[in-house]
């Protein structure tokens, strides 16, 4: 991430020398007394535009702390004292505008509207000053450094926001996916014989998941039967329908039968509502019931895998 630059570099950025310094010191001098007056005229010319209303509103004190914080600015921006501790003060502004998102046209006009009240004030003082063509030159520079400072940390705190913002989003990916894995346990539960049993909500996200990993497992164990067990989801739309025959279409393809098995007497009766195809499906009303078609297919030489003993149907499947 960029480093912000320091007191020289940005003094020397915009050649403010201490010659420049010493003009806007001698501006302070007759500007000072008439800042709580320049403060009061830079709002009634903000209170023309909608971004009054949506960051003040009705909200007075705010608005009355928000003018006393500017008034000390300004003292302290004529006194035009450039040292670590005012572009700290500069950063912190540029960072609370920043955080709440402040737009970068009602800042920048508002500099600039900020830039024409200070010179009109100064051009108006009577009897002019000896140096006025060079203070209001002096005034304007500190107004473009004083701008700068201020958007620079605007920029990095958006930015940094951001990354956060990408991180953030990354790990809850990550997260998800790691849900989504574990909500997707294929396991082998006899020797050629691979259940999935699905719960919750399905979507067309998860159910490209369970393509994706079944047919990894059905390649990766030689797998004759695919058991899917949709007895713990609450419903099937159409996608959600027809992605499950493409499931057991896809396993057929790779010489692996497909036993879906709990389907309700709801999810019967919506499947048929919704005209779904299930073509040459066999499905099953329970698991039971279709690992006893299972061990059927693979037939009397299959024996349960030793790691997957828990995962045995059972009588009261």
């Amino acid at each position: 991430m960029p480093t912000s630059p320091d007191t020289r570099t940005v003094l020397a950025k915009f050649d403010v020398t201490d010659a420049d310094l010493e003009l806007v010191r001698e501006a302070g001098r007759h500007l000072l007394p008439q800042v709580e007056a320049f403060v009061q005229d830079w709002y009634a010319w903000l209170r023309g535009h909608e971004e009054f209303d949506t960051f003040f509103g009705d909200a007075d004190a705010l608005l009355a702390h928000v003018q006393a914080q500017q008034v000390r600015h300004w003292k302290g921006f004529l006194e035009a004292r450039v040292d670590d501790a005012y572009l700290a003060a500069r950063r912190h502004v540029g960072a609370v505008h920043g955080r709440i998102d402040l737009p970068n046209l009602i800042y920048l006009s508002g500099m600039f509207m900020s830039d024409k009240l200070l010179r009109d004030r100064l051009a108006a003082v009577e009897p002019p000053p000896e140096r006025l063509p060079e203070m209001l030159a002096a005034v304007e520079k500190m107004i473009f450094l004083d701008t700068f400072l201020v958007l620079d940390q605007i920029h990095a705190t958006q930015r940094e926001a951001a990354e956060r913002a990408a991180e953030e989003n990354a790990l809850l990916e990550a997260r998800s996916e790691a849900l989504l894995e574990q909500a997707t346990p294929v396991t082998p539960i006899w020797e050629g014989i691979l259940l999935l049993p699905l719960i919750g909500v399905l979507d067309s996200s998860r159910t490209q998941e369970i393509m994706t990993k079944t047919l990894s497992m059905i390649s990766e164990t030689r797998t004759k039967v695919f058991m899917l067990d949709i007895s713990g989801v609450r419903t099937v739309d159409t996608a959600v329908a027809n992605q499950l025959v493409k499931i057991t279409q896809a396993t057929r393809l790779m010489g692996c039968e497909a036993i879906v098995s709990g389907i309700s007497p709801e999810i019967a009766f919506t499947m048929v509502e919704l005209g779904v195809g299930i073509g040459q499906i066999r499905t099953t009303a329970t698991l039971r019931d279709a690992f006893e078609i299972a061990l059927t297919l693979v037939g009397d030489g299959a024996r349960l895998r030793p790691d997957a003993a828990r995962s045995r149907p059972d009588a009261g499947a």
